[in-house]
């Protein structure tokens, strides 16, 4: 594993300060390892960046990479939905991301995120 990728849930725990987030990050950054956060799962939580600190924070790391929904990715987001009979555009943009960078997908909401990457690592806070 070469670092975790966020989804909407994962960040959502760390907005809430949810322990188990921030040893997984602490640990991740210990290691050397990544952080990639889609752009989609980020305006998913992203309400107000004044009061939401840990977040802003995370998105300015060095360490953390913020992928955006371009036109390749969209088309793979698009293909992942129709071959997994599933509508969700920020979970097949989280999975396409952490297929892409082989790492585990810290979440809340393990079910969808299992039929649509069925072969990931998932961490569920």
């Amino acid at each position: 594993m070469s670092g975790i990728t966020f989804d909407a849930g994962g960040l959502i725990a760390l907005d809430r300060n949810h322990r188990r987030v921030l040893v997984l990050l602490a640990r991740a950054r210990e290691r050397g390892m990544r952080i990639t956060i889609p752009a989609t799962a980020l305006a998913q939580v992203m309400r107000n960046p004044a009061k939401q600190a840990r977040l802003s924070r995370l998105i300015r790391q060095m360490d953390t990479d913020l992928i955006s929904l371009d036109g390749p990715d969209a088309t793979s987001v698009g293909l992942l939905l129709a071959r997994t009979g599933t509508a969700d555009i920020v979970d097949a943009h989280v999975v396409i991301c952490a297929r892409r960078s082989k790492q585990a997908i810290v979440t809340s909401d393990a079910e969808d995120l299992r039929r649509i990457g069925p072969e990931l690592r998932l961490v569920v806070v």
